[in-house]
C-alpha cells in the first residue's frame, strides 16, 4: 500500500524536522553564558574580599540564569576594552552598569532598559564646591576609562572651553581615593557608586549633577538573537518578581 507508506515516511520527517526544531529552540539555554564585570563598580558589580563576584547586576544575571535555565559565569574584565571582548567572542555578555549609547551600539547590541543614572561630581566632605564652580575652576578632574560619562566630560571640556585638567582612572573607588588625598578637586562618575561610597562612611559628598541621565542595559553580540530574547524575557521576569525589590533594599535601600 503505496499511500500508507508515504503516509509513514510524511509522519517520520514531520518528527525529526520538530525535534531538530525544539533542540535549535533550546540550544541557547543549555550553553555557559560568560558576563563580563567590572570588578570595582560597586553596587552594580564588583569582586568581594573572598574574591567571589557580587553586586546588584551579579546577583540579577544570576536569577534571570536559574529563571530562564542556562549557566552563568562572571568574568571581571578591563573596562575599556570590555566592549571588544562581547564584539570577538571572549565573553558573551556585560550586565555590569553598562550605558547604551551609539558607539557601543555599533559594536554590540543591547538588552531593554533596566536602570537610569544620572552623573556627579564628587568632592570632600567638607568642600563647599558646587558644579558651577568646579567648572570654572580649571582644577584637577578625574573620570573613569572607558566610559561614557568620562567621553562625555573629555569632549564637553573642549568644546565648552572649561579648561578642566582631566585625569583618567581605572575605577570610582580609585577616584575617591584621590579625592580624599587632594591630588584631585573632584571625580566625576555615577550617582550610584558615590552614593555608595558615601553609605559606607568615606568622607566625601556629591557637589552636584554633571550632563544627562544614563540608560543601562546588557550587551550582547549582534549575531545572538536568542540569548538576547532570553535576557529580555528575564529582566521582563525578575522586575515582576518579589525578588527585584528585595534586590534594590540590599543594594539601594541607604543609598
Amino acid at each position: 500500500m503505496p499511500g500508507v507508506s508515504m503516509s509513514k515516511k510524511l509522519i517520520t520527517g514531520l518528527i525529526v524536522t520538530l525535534a531538530l526544531s525544539f533542540s535549535l529552540s533550546t540550544s541557547a539555554l543549555a550553553r555557559t553564558v560568560v558576563n563580563g564585570i567590572d570588578a570595582n563598580y560597586p553596587p552594580f558589580a564588583y569582586v568581594d574580599k573572598n574574591g567571589v563576584p557580587a553586586g546588584f547586576d551579579v546577583d540579577s544575571m544570576n536569577w534571570i540564569a536559574k529563571h530562564m535555565d542556562f549557566e552563568v559565569i562572571h568574568k571581571p574584565m578591563e573596562w575599556s576594552t570590555i566592549v571588544q571582548a562581547v564584539a570577538s567572542k571572549k565573553i558573551d555578555t556585560v550586565m555590569s552598569g553598562m550605558t547604551i549609547t551609539p558607539e557601543r551600539k555599533a559594536q554590540v547590541n543591547f538588552s531593554d532598559i533596566y536602570w537610569s543614572v544620572k552623573n556627579v561630581f564628587v568632592v570632600k566632605k567638607d568642600s563647599q564646591l558646587t558644579t558651577d564652580s568646579i567648572l570654572a575652576s580649571k582644577g584637577r578632574v578625574g573620570y573613569q576609562t572607558g566610559t561614557s560619562d568620562g567621553k562625555w566630560l573629555d569632549k564637553e571640556n573642549k568644546a565648552q572651553g572649561w579648561g578642566l585638567q582631566l585625569r583618567q582612572y581605572d575605577s570610582s573607588p580609585q577616584i575617591i581615593s584621590e579625592v580624599l588625598n587632594g591630588r584631585l578637586l573632584a571625580g566625576e562618575m555615577n550617582m550610584t557608586p558615590a552614593h555608595d561610597a558615601i553609605s559606607k562612611g568615606v568622607p566625601v559628598k556629591i557637589a552636584g549633577n554633571i550632563g544627562e541621565h544614563e540608560d543601562f542595559g546588557v550587551a550582547v553580540r549582534y549575531d545572538d538573537k536568542e540569548l538576547l530574547k532570553i535576557i529580555n524575557q528575564g529582566l521582563k521576569d525578575l522586575m515582576a518578581d518579589p525578588y527585584y525589590e528585595q534586590l534594590k533594599q540590599k543594594y539601594f535601600a541607604s543609598k
